[in-house]
Order: C-alpha cells, then structure tokens, then sequence
C-alpha cells in the first residue's frame, strides 16, 4: 500500500518525488486472438480477451485487477509486460510510448518492469539452481554487482526469507511459499519500478499466503514499488490495494479506491463479487444478501452487444441492450460503467445515462443510442 516516499535524483539538493506520479497509462488497449479454420488459415473470428482498457497506475500503488476466470485479467498482465503484442491502443510507461516496442528496444526496459507468476511450479526450471535461476537477471541484463552476482542472488535471498545456502538447491527441494519467494527474489534483482503480480498466492496454502502478501507489502515499502496485482481473492485485494478495477468480459466495468469500492460499490456485478466473499462473523454473515447470477459467462468469441453484463443483471433494461455505457467518474475517484449503478443517488444515475448518450464512441457504435 502507498506510503510517502522520495527518491534522490542524484542531483545534489534536488528530490525527486515518488508518489502521485504517473507511472504506467494504459489507453483504449485491446488484445484480440484471431481464430483461424481451413487449409489456407483463414480467419474466421476472434476471443476479444482485451477490449478497450484505460487506465494510470501511479508511482508507489498497489492496482488490483479483480474478476471471474477469463476476464481478461492475466492477458492484460502480459500485455503489459510486453509478452504479448496489444492489437491496439497505447501503453506508455515513464512517458514512453512501448506498446509496439521491438524486443531489442524493449530489452532495457525489462529492468523497469518485471512480472511475478502464478504458478511457483511451473515458472522455475527444475533443471538450474536456485542461484543461477536468480543470478539469471543479472547474466541477461549484463549488470555487474560490486562483490560479484553469488553475493548479490544470496542477499537476495535473505532478503525475501531464505537462506543463503539455499543457492546451489534445486526447485523440487523446496515447498510452494518457497517458491515463490524465488520467483520474488528474482524479480527483484534489477530493482523494478513496476511489478505486474499474476495471482501470486493463489496456488498457495492460505497459511502461507498471508506470509507471502506481507512480504510483498514490505519490499514495496523499502524500495518504492509500483504494483498491478492481479487476483480473484477480494479478501486479499481488500488487504493489499490501493485502488481496485473490476473487469468482466475484457473491459474494466467499475475502477475506485479501496474503501469506496468494497463500502459502496456502484456496479451490479462488483456488488455480486462481493456478496459472495466469506464473512467469519456469523451475525454479519446472517444479514448478507447473497446475489447468485444466472447464467454462464458469454463467449469473448461473440460478447453479447451493449453493455456486456446485461444478459446476467437484475437491473437490465432496454437500454443496456442497446447503448454501452460508459466508464464515468459517477463520485471523486469512483468510476462505473453502468446505466444504473447500485448505491447511487438520482443525479449519480442521471449523469450515467446522460454520459453514455454523449459519448461519441458509444454513440457510433449503437446508433439505437
């Protein structure tokens, strides 16, 4: 979470400061899959994974990014890092245009911006050391440490909570927490501005995921860390964000601040999200409306018109079906793309109508609208 910080930029008698910049921006950015049949590969539609995300991601937050399995979470993630290629829109980190950047061109980038995986299984190889699947960075990157890369990997080591004789052990010696903490600690090895986090302790025991979220909250502290945290846990999010975007179907449907969000969520399909979070107090638990939805989640391959949610909301109307609303800013720092947002006075709902008619895109796209 966000703390104040500064940072010298190494200019005597000048601080540079850390939070309220803008880091990361993320405009109109779309990933479509092509889908291709027959013997010439022809293409004959496409998975809509990412469909039009906007966005910043300032200096020192913690962004969540929260839905059901195939929202579109971890694609965003890894257009972000630059693993895959966006169809469109722009990604501008530092105020550098990457969304198209060449690998050569990118390479020094990937100092800035570094990506923890969700599977602590699967993203180490079983066949290096602990010491060379760390000290990797440092080989790629060819970074020179001051009393060599051994030194450098086993301090890195301690530093997220494992030994420094740990380095000439193999994966399959260690448990899925310690893991992970190697997938950290080789994060962390070029010092990274930006941190995308994919589902980090999902694939945890819960004992172990409290420790490992803890941690991540402590490097964030001692080097001025930016997260996008990517989770479908809301009671870890609640614990770790900033602000909080909830995606449904390859769009962001609703985007606040921690306390705004889980207190007085505006979105049908956030309030669902977070009826269905455990709640330990039985009294508290008694009074709870559970909303159970109807219906499976649409195809990205054909996502239903207008408002993507409609076919599973209790609120829908005509209107829903007709006119994608837009994402707009219905309280400070609270935004909602819904034609009638829960918890919502008659004027919040009326510039929710009013917007998504003004607005020029949703407009051309339904002419209904």
């Amino acid at each position: 979470m966000t703390t104040a910080n500064t940072e010298s930029t190494g200019v005597p008698g000048v601080i540079e400061p850390k939070i309220g910049e803008e880091l990361l921006s993320v405009e109109g950015l779309v990933k479509h899959f092509p889908i291709r049949k027959g013997l010439l590969q022809r293409q004959t539609g496409a998975v809509q994974a990412v469909d039009g995300l906007t966005f910043n991601v300032t200096r020192g937050e913690t962004l969540s990014l929260v839905g059901e399995s195939g929202c579109g979470k971890t694609t965003t993630g890894r257009l972000l890092t630059r693993l895959l290629e966006p169809t469109s829109g722009r990604i501008v980190f530092e105020g550098k245009d990457i969304s198209h950047l060449s690998e050569g061109k990118m390479r020094p980038l990937r100092r800035d911006v570094q990506m923890i995986f969700q599977d602590p299984y699967g993203s180490l190889n079983p066949r290096h050391t602990v010491g060379k699947i760390v000290g990797a960075p440092y080989k790629l990157q060819n970074v020179k440490t001051e009393q060599g890369t051994k030194k450098a990997v086993q301090e890195l080591l301690e530093l997220v909570g494992l030994s420094p004789e740990h380095y000439n052990r193999y994966p399959h010696e260690f448990s899925g927490g310690q893991r992970q903490r190697i997938g950290i600690a080789r994060t962390l090895a070029l010092r990274p501005k930006l941190i995308v986090a994919d589902e980090p302790v999902s694939a945890l025991d819960v004992s172990i995921q409290a420790q490992v979220v803890n941690l991540l909250e402590d490097l964030q502290s001692e080097f001025d860390l930016t997260y996008v945290m990517i989770a479908h846990d809301l009671s870890v999010v609640r614990h770790v964000s900033d602000r909080v975007a909830v995606m449904y179907l390859g769009k962001i449907v609703e985007l606040a601040d921690r306390v705004s969000l889980y207190e007085k969520p505006m979105h049908p399909y956030t309030v669902a999200l977070l009826s269905a979070v455990p709640i330990p107090d039985t009294k508290r638990k008694a009074k709870q409306d559970r909303i159970r939805l109807q219906g499976d989640v649409p195809s990205p391959i054909n996502p239903p018109p207008a408002c993507r949610f409609h076919t599973r909301c209790w609120k829908a109307q005509e209107i829903c079906k007709t006119i994608e609303p837009p994402l707009v800013e219905l309280a400070p720092g609270h935004r909602s793309a819904c034609h009638f947002p829960e918890n919502a006075t008659p004027e919040q709902e009326a510039t929710a109508q009013a917007a998504a008619k003004e607005d020029p895109a949703t407009s051309k796209q339904n002419p209904a609208g």
